[in-house]
């Protein structure tokens, strides 16, 4: 396969004189074709055999030997001087060589299968990136084919044509009629030539490689021969193809011109830059435009590369051949330009691009050396298209669009993608001159370059241990260097095509990304991420921290995740960019298994936050406890200044679950089987989670695979565990039946009211306290806030309850609860509650114990039991107090306080805000506590029972 790229802005062989066919083009002749991303083996598979000169130097050499080195040598000196054209081959190579030390480094590291830039840069940038750069290199290869079928054509033409001209008097061997459609026709033939050629085999290409390579070195010996024989003789000039003003007031341009053998006037003559008009199309040359022609000859770098099928050993093969190929065409070029500048006057150079044909030993010789690297050039484009088509049809990055493409002949020849590159190769030759489309080529393969520069530089930038090529002559910053130049050179050429170009490889990228299926490449993107994400955590101190940046990091603990989608997905959007677990706990021990269950469970839980499209982690452990497996979880769970701050519960009641995955719209029930303890791998892997078993099944975290329940005492441990370690704690209840989308679909989307969300920031069951400034108060107002704070839920409005007694001032406890809302920033309505009959109940329970125990006496003034329910708590006495009057309060006041939420909702709230109080210091009451907690929310709906041990909200700038 070749990626020679044709030559720009220019008219494509309009006579031999004229013409820019491309130098012969690397070949790629083998019969282990690139078409998987595995490696695959067949009886009829050649064994490799090629050596460093005959795979890589000799294909690099006829690709990088193009129509610069016949046609374009004078073009460059005569227009940019002697030392401009150096210091062109200078930048042109120097732009090269990074992408050839990229490709060297990929090349050596591991074992490189047939397939060349497409495979590189598909198994190092994944296949996204090798997909849409492969597309395109496969049209640059039919575009590139069609190019140097239609050079060849029409340097036939120009030689054995009959001229259009009816008053030019054709000599004896111009007998081929011309014309647009004559050209055609034979542009069609010497298509079909390449295309039997291409259906019989590779092989015999190949074969003919050695022998084109021949033809072309014996023709360049024959051109520095003649420098050195032909002595000086003057050479009629071409006729440019715009002629002078018919006023004759344009310049007269010279019919004549020298070449004077090597002579010291004539070198100091060609020193500098002489730009001019282009006598091919009339357009004035600059240093831009003159560059963009010569580097044309400078590509063609991946011949080697592209026939590793064939190498005995490519590690050792590409970079010694690629690298000894590049240093010596810079070397033939340069020594080419010198020769020139000391024999040619400069109007020969500018005048006449064929002038090398004028001055050999034998006229015949150049043209013969044009013919054969032409028609090299066109069968290897094609060959290479239909390989990088067979490679993409393989690895069905596009599905079934390229499925015919697959078949192959016994001897693994891809019949099918050389027809379909032939016959794409055809419908190009019907738009007969292709300045633009060799633009977009050239822009084409510049890209496949860049690519490998990107390819090798995110392996490097990714420090994996296993990038460790042999060649190690290239660093990240070649990489860099290697793709500006390409950049450069893309937007040299033509930036209009160059942004196109990119627009389009960008839109075959993303439409691979959806549309195509997982690879197992590896993505190189997760190296980054990886590489990334280790450098930002070790820069995020957590001696850092400050209550105005905090954020809630959800550690969610899961039993089943059949009956807990709603409350996942609400936990969701109370996270605020946080960190979010899923966290499960399997009973077991891991001494008398024979391998760690869990390690094959991660599948079905990553299936399953892709499915809710959740952003979270998922962390599993095994333990011979809840309480224990919860306790790893909170100590291990993140990473650095990222770890849980939150613990969230499901609550411990008798509810059933029910089974929300088979509910889900996107899978029907019929296709759901039984979990299988020996995992059915035709399953989809959303479903390996174990089934409900009934109404003994927990609501929050009860059971497990072995029947196991977790009972009241323990709960309630985890409870008090997590507040001794300084985590916020949240026990959800009803959010069994929760739909996110049913809840918050109303007539008028944008009509707020329509959803409310209640908020109770006092302790109920501490009727004696009424202090909304306390942090758990605060930590219930944040958390509603920020829910208040997700686009879906803005159209919500928060509802902020004031339980009040008689006695005190309404309005003033209204208004200065108003005062701290507007100093947090937070938009909610505020809603006093009388409760003055169910804190009756509680003082008529408690008997022996008088108001004169509550926390404001009867001999406090108005004010002072205005003030000190406002004054915040200490946080060390908040956090190690273990109030135990909860324990008295009896279950009339907690069913009356329970009534009390229900008749304050005249609409159901699509969620309730509650205080939770901290369990009590007695083991022994744990029971208790559950029940009165269970009596406080019995029927409200989906609660959340909140409880915040650390500041989280501050009216600081």
């Amino acid at each position: 396969m070749t990626e020679r790229t044709p030559l720009l802005n220019y008219r494509l062989l309009s006579s031999v004189n004229e013409s820019e066919p491309r130098g012969a083009a690397a070949s790629q002749a083998p019969e282990q074709l690139p078409d998987s991303p595995r490696r695959r083996s067949s009886p009829q598979q050649q064994p490799k055999k090629l050596s460093v000169f005959f795979g890589v130097v000799v294909p690099t050499l006829l690709s990088m030997f193009s129509v610069v080195l016949f046609l374009r040598i004078g073009f460059v000196v005569g227009h940019a001087g002697l030392y401009q054209s150096i210091v062109m081959f200078l930048v042109a190579y120097f732009i090269i060589s990074m992408t050839v030390l990229s490709v060297c480094a990929i090349s050596t590291n591991g074992a490189l299968d047939a397939g060349g830039a497409y495979y590189m840069i598909s198994r190092a940038l994944g296949p996204e990136f090798g997909g849409s750069i492969g597309l395109m290199f496969f049209l640059a290869n039919v575009c590139g084919s069609a190019l140097y079928v239609l050079g060849l054509v029409e340097a036939i033409v120009s030689t054995f044509g009959i001229p259009e001209d009816p008053n030019v008097v054709p000599s004896a061997h111009q007998v081929l009629p011309s014309g647009y459609w004559w050209s055609l026709l034979y542009a069609t033939g010497v298509a079909l030539v390449c295309l039997l050629v291409c259906l019989v085999g590779a092989h015999i290409y190949a074969k003919a490689t050695f022998i084109i390579f021949l033809v072309v070195i014996f023709v360049l010996i024959m051109i520095f021969i003649s420098f050195f024989v032909v002595g000086p003789k003057p050479i009629t000039l071409p006729s440019p193809s715009s002629s002078n003003p018919p006023n004759g007031t344009g310049p007269v341009l010279p019919t004549t011109a020298n070449f004077t053998g090597f002579k010291l006037e004539t070198l100091l003559g060609n020193l500098y830059a002489g730009y001019t008009s282009d006598y091919t199309t009339g357009k004035m040359m600059s240093f831009a435009t003159v560059f963009a022609v010569m580097f044309n000859g400078c590509t063609g770098i991946m011949a080697g590369s592209n026939m590793s099928g064939d190498l005995k050993n490519p590690s050792y093969s590409i970079p010694r051949g690629t690298v000894t190929a590049v240093i010596f065409t810079f070397i033939i070029y340069n020594l080419l330009s010198l020769l020139v500048a000391c024999s040619c006057d400069r109007v020969l150079l500018q005048r006449d691009y064929s002038f090398l044909r004028a001055i050999n030993i034998w006229d015949p010789f150049v043209i013969i050396g044009v013919y054969s690297s032409t028609l090299s050039a066109a069968m290897s484009n094609l060959i290479g298209a239909s390989r990088i088509l067979y490679a993409l049809a393989r690895d069905d990055l596009f599905g079934k669009v390229l499925s015919l493409a697959k078949r192959t002949s016994r001897s693994g020849n891809p019949w099918v993608s050389v027809l379909m590159s032939w016959f794409l190769v055809q419908l190009v030759l019907f738009s007969g001159k292709l300045n633009t489309i060799a633009s977009i080529v050239t822009i084409f393969f510049l890209l496949v370059y860049a690519a490998v520069d990107l390819a090798c530089l995110a392996l490097e930038w990714a420090s994996a241990p296993n990038f460790r090529p042999t060649f190690r002559y290239f660093t990240w910053h070649t990489c860099v260097l290697g793709i500006i130049g390409c950049a450069i050179m893309m937007f040299l050429i033509n930036a209009i095509y160059a942004s196109a170009s990119i627009a389009f490889m960008l839109l075959l990228l993303l439409l691979i990304h959806y549309l195509s299926p997982t690879s197992s490449w590896g993505y190189i993107s997760q190296a980054l991420i990886f590489h990334q994400v280790r450098k930002y955590l070790l820069m995020l101190d957590v001696r850092k921290d400050h209550i105005k940046f905090w954020r809630p990091q959800i550690l969610l603990m899961v039993s089943n995740p059949r009956s807990s989608v709603g409350l996942i997905t609400f936990i969701n959007d109370i996270k605020k960019s946080g960190l979010y677990v899923l966290g499960h706990v399997q009973l077991g021990d891991l001494s008398t298994l024979p391998s760690d269950p869990l390690q094959a469970q991660y599948d079905s839980w990553l299936s399953l936050v892709d499915h809710l499209n959740i952003k979270a982690f998922v962390n599993l452990t095994l333990a011979d406890s809840v309480r224990h497996g919860v306790q790893h979880l909170l100590f291990i769970s993140g990473l650095g200044g990222m770890r849980p701050n939150t613990l969230v519960l499901g609550f411990y009641d008798d509810c059933l679950p029910k089974d929300k995955l088979i509910e889900s719209p996107l899978f029907s029930t019929e296709s759901v089987e039984p979990f299988s303890p020996s995992g059915d791998v035709d399953q989809p892997p959303m479903y390996h989670f174990a089934s409900l078993r009934g109404s003994s099944d927990r609501h929050d975290y009860g059971e497990f695979g072995d029947g196991k329940v977790l009972g009241p005492q323990e709960y309630v441990s985890v409870i008090s565990d997590a507040m001794k370690m300084l985590k916020n704690v949240i026990l959800a209840r009803y959010f069994n039946d929760f739909d996110r989308a049913q809840v918050l679909s109303s007539p008028s989307p944008l009509a707020k009211g329509d959803v409310f969300v209640d908020v109770w920031p006092i302790n109920l069951l501490r009727p004696d306290s009424c202090s909304y400034v306390d942090t758990c108060s605060l930590f219930l107002l944040q958390l509603a806030c920020i829910l208040n704070m997700v686009k879906a839920w803005r159209k919500a409005t928060l509802r902020l309850f004031l339980c009040v007694e008689e006695g005190q001032s309404v309005r003033g406890s209204e208004a200065k609860l108003g005062q701290l809302l507007k100093d947090l920033r937070i938009k909610a309505q505020v809603y006093p509650v009388p409760w003055d009959q169910v804190v009756g109940l509680h003082w008529q329970r408690q008997g022996g114990f008088s108001k004169n125990q509550k926390s404001l006496s009867p001999d406090s003034t108005t004010d002072e039991m205005e003030a000190r329910p406002m004054e915040e708590e200490s946080e060390d006495d908040y956090v190690n107090s273990f109030p135990s009057n909860a324990t008295r309060v009896s279950d009339d006041y907690l069913t009356a306080v329970n009534k009390l939420i229900l008749d304050q909702a005249s609409q159901p709230p699509a969620v309730r805000f509650l205080y939770l109080p901290r369990p009590p210091a007695d083991t022994r009451r744990y029971a208790t506590y559950l029940h009165q907690l269970d009596l406080l929310t019995q029927d409200l709906g989906p609660t959340l029972l909140i409880h915040g041990v650390t500041p989280v909200i501050t009216t600081d700038l």
